[in-house]
């Protein structure tokens, strides 16, 4: 059967890149304070950074933030999204950044609501209800998910860095080492990822260990000081995929947002040569 991570990985074969570029229409960077000017923006870095782009990412907050009027801009951005892919032959995923989080019968709502209504390929969302809070999401097995695990966020050792003492009486370890053990034994239909921030790397290594088969989300390259080289030996796994790298700023804020993805795109391919050299 056909999964999430497996379009990924044909879409990340097709353009050569872990690159996902992130649609965050920030209301400073619009042309005017309003949904279409949010679906403009978007929609134009869409197409201007289309070829180098493994996935994309729209935020739904900064969609929200125009009401009704938001939820439609999102659409039309999915939509057009799905027409760069009709364009290029490649289905280019879409990850919809809302990190739900809930009792059941509202998580199927959600569920419905962003892969039925709005048409996104994943989603991410927060795991700390547990297991019955993601399965609705699971239950749609083309679709995919990335658990948050260690966010990028200063402040995400307030939570997730506390000790877990496990049953078997084995030493404690980090929550976040627990859900990346969770989401890796959770995964037997290929539609669980982990969302592992680019600026946490040794944190990184040690949810590799944990879960050697999963797909990383991992923003804070960038603008909020995450390392390109240092992120890809952190977090790739040994076939070189595995990881995406969320940039949107760097991009949306460059005087040629297309050239800028496409530098970044050459980026990763020229570290991941040099990671094969020196594995050789």
């Amino acid at each position: 059967m056909e999964t999430f991570f497996t379009f990924l990985e044909k879409r990340v074969d097709d353009c050569s890149s872990l690159l996902c570029v992130g649609l965050d229409p920030h209301v400073s960077d619009l042309a005017s304070p309003t949904a279409a000017s949010a679906r403009d923006f978007c929609v134009n870095l869409v197409r201007a950074t289309a070829p180098y782009a493994a996935a994309f990412k729209p935020n739904a907050a900064f969609f929200e933030v125009f009401g009704a009027d938001g939820w439609t801009a999102l659409k039309q951005v999915i939509d057009a999204i799905k027409e760069e892919s009709a364009r290029f032959g490649s289905m280019i995923p879409i990850i919809l950044d809302a990190k739900r989080g809930d009792i059941a019968s509202t998580a199927e709502a959600y569920a419905k609501s962003a892969f039925e209504a709005l048409g996104a390929d994943c989603i991410t969302l927060s795991p700390y209800l547990g297991k019955d809070s993601i399965d609705p999401f699971l239950n749609h097995p083309e679709k995919g998910v990335f658990l948050l695990c260690k966010t990028s966020n200063a402040g995400s050792g307030d939570l997730q860095d506390i000790s877990v003492v496990r049953a078997d009486g084995r030493p404690p370890l980090p929550l976040y080492i627990h859900v990346a053990q969770l989401a890796q034994a959770w995964n037997t239909r290929n539609n669980i990822g982990l969302v592992v921030g680019a600026t946490h790397t040794e944190s990184m290594k040690r949810v590799r260990e944990a879960a050697p088969g999963l797909w990383f989300l991992a923003p804070g390259v960038g603008t909020q000081g995450g390392e390109l080289e240092s992120t890809l030996r952190s977090g790739l796994r040994s076939d070189g995929k595995g990881l995406l790298l969320p940039i949107s700023r760097s991009i949306s804020r460059a005087a040629n947002p297309g050239l800028a993805a496409a530098e970044i795109r050459d980026q990763i391919l020229n570290i991941k040569r040099e990671l094969d050299r020196e594995a050789r």
